[in-house]
């Protein structure tokens, strides 16, 4: 995989797909560190003298303009990152994104807008969205991936237009790749994996793929419960996903086969409504009370996860252990990520939800080996599947 070392950038317009799909209130960044993330490469292509022209999505417009997902505070926010104006431009590969692109000089940089409000961004017609990326490709003379978040999609921006230009990776996804050979191919044991978030069907892929290569493997969350039930267990009105169970005991079977330690919430804090001041009680992860829904791991649990993560080499952890936006169900969570601050293992925080928990409860991100700008893309790596992003990258 070419990186920026390979590319003479000096004086050239180079397109750069970053990830700056950041959440939004109205106009107000909540949460900036896909933007930080961004801006190492960003730089390096400045300092280098290139003009660079940066392109990016956010949320799901689904091929429309519409306001609510305009990239403009992103821009503002990058410029003050970068220490130097960002010009935006209202379009994508129109009149503006031309004229403002045309009017860069080196040193400098450009936003252009959604991607996403373009219909061959996202289009499964080959041939529309080819015929966006040659649009897209055509305002610049290189290309650099960089937005990780997004190398698991076939989309115009990431897989098509660097089939058009001289290209090369990025900073951020030379790092994101780099960790990720380090958990599927170079792997320090014991090898601990942690699983969380609300459903099953997310992750049957990567558990799959992982009852082969991890020592043990921590279920937390709302998918513990489906784990929970497969097991004969009462679990309430907590989250379940019936149509999994048979799924699920299959990979119970397969984790006694193989040996490994598959651990499952011991307690919970089992709630009589979903809310953040809803009535709760701490019961056992056996016997949860038919009127009430767990919304956390208890405190016996995160002891045992936290004994579970001590003698760890590597770990991986994907999914909060409970609904971390509410405080009172946020400790499973909190107790997850401080176990591996204290560790001394390599440790990946597995993007998503993950990383929005470290930075909603004032964890330093300096704590953890390494915290992935893209959940989704690391899912999928772990899965064994070819993401479509980077292998454009390595053509």
């Amino acid at each position: 995989m070419r990186t920026l070392d390979d590319l003479d950038v000096k004086g050239r317009r180079v397109l750069v797909r970053t990830d700056l799909n950041v959440p939004l209130d109205g106009e107000t960044i909540t949460d900036d560190g896909r933007i930080r993330a961004s801006v190492p490469t960003i730089r390096t292509l400045l300092e280098r003298g290139a003009k660079v022209v940066v392109c990016a999505h956010l949320g799901r417009p689904k091929g429309q303009v519409n306001p609510e997902y305009s990239l403009r505070p992103v821009a503002t926010r990058l410029g003050e990152l970068l220490g130097q104006d960002v010009a935006f431009a209202t379009d994508v590969v129109g009149d503006n994104a031309r004229s403002t692109v045309e009017s860069l000089q080196d040193g400098q940089v450009a936003l252009l807008e959604n991607l996403r409000y373009e219909p061959g961004e996202e289009s499964k017609d080959d041939a529309r969205r080819e015929e966006f990326a040659r649009e897209l490709a055509g305002l610049a003379e290189l290309y650099v991936g960089d937005g990780f978040g997004a190398v698991h999609r076939k989309h115009a921006s990431v897989y098509d237009v660097p089939k058009l230009l001289p290209h090369a990776a990025g900073g951020l996804i030379v790092a994101e790749v780099e960790v990720l050979r380090k958990l599927t191919e170079d792997t320090e044991r014991p090898y601990v994996v942690v699983l969380g978030g609300a459903k099953v069907s997310d992750k049957l892929g990567v558990i799959a793929n992982l009852l082969a290569k991890v020592d043990r493997l921590l279920i937390g969350g709302g998918m513990a419960y489906t784990f929970l039930k497969a097991q004969g267990h009462e679990v309430g009105r907590s989250l379940l996903q019936e149509d999994q169970l048979d799924q699920v005991r299959g990979f119970l079977d397969q984790a006694a086969e193989r040996g490994v330690e598959l651990v499952l919430p011991v307690d919970v804090l089992a709630a009589v409504t979903f809310g953040a001041d809803a009535e709760h009680d701490v019961v056992e992860a056996t016997a949860i009370p038919a009127d009430r829904e767990g919304l956390d791991i208890g405190p016996k649990t995160r002891d045992l996860f936290a004994s579970k993560l001590a003698d760890a080499r590597t770990v991986f952890w994907n999914g909060p252990m409970g609904v971390f936006e509410f405080d009172a169900f946020s400790g499973g969570t909190r107790a997850v990520a401080e176990a591996l601050i204290a560790s001394e293992a390599f440790t990946v925080v597995g993007g998503g939800d993950s990383a929005a928990a470290v930075r909603k409860l004032g964890l330093p991100e300096d704590g953890f080996s390494h915290i992935s700008t893209g959940g989704g893309a690391s899912l999928e790596y772990l899965e064994g599947k070819t993401l479509p992003g980077l292998a454009a990258l390595e053509d």
